[in-house]
C-alpha cells in the first residue's frame, strides 16, 4: 500500500515538490528500505509483503498475452492512448516504456512507438 504522503499528512511545505515519488525508478530516489517494514504476523503461516518481483512474468508475458487477446482495433486505441498519456516524459522514460512493450509483445512496442511519433509530428 502507498499513501503517497510523504513525511506524513498534511504537509504545507512542498514535500519534495515535483520529485518523482514512485518505486522502482530510474532517479534513485525514494528506494525501498526493507529493515523499516513491518514484522511478519503469525496467521497459520506467516503473511508477509508479497515480492512482486520474485515472478518476473507478471511484468512482461501477462500484458502480452492480454495485448494479443485484442482485435487490431483495440491494440490501436492502446497506443494512441499511450501515445497521449506519455506525452511530455523524458525521452529516456519514453525509449523505456517503449522497451517494456516491446519485451511484452514486438508489436506492442512498435505500435507504441508509431503512435508517439505520430502524435510528435501534429504537436
Amino acid at each position: 500500500m502507498n499513501s503517497y504522503h510523504r513525511d506524513g499528512t498534511m504537509r504545507i511545505d512542498g514535500n519534495q515538490g515535483s520529485t518523482p515519488g514512485i518505486e522502482p525508478n530510474s532517479y534513485g530516489r525514494w528506494q525501498e528500505q526493507s529493515t523499516y517494514g513491518e514484522p511478519n504476523w503469525a496467521v497459520g503461516g506467516v503473511a508477509d509483503r508479497f515480492d512482486f518481483r520474485a515472478d518476473d512474468d507478471n511484468y512482461f508475458e501477462q500484458p502480452g498475452n492480454l495485448f494479443r487477446l485484442m482485435r487490431p482495433e483495440q491494440q490501436q486505441v492502446l497506443f494512441e492512448n499511450t501515445a497521449r498519456a506519455i506525452n511530455g516524459a523524458s525521452q529516456r522514460t519514453v525509449q523505456r516504456h517503449i522497451a517494456n512493450c516491446t519485451q511484452a509483445d514486438p508489436a506492442y512496442g512498435e505500435g507504441v512507438c508509431k503512435a508517439i511519433e505520430a502524435l510528435a509530428g501534429t504537436l
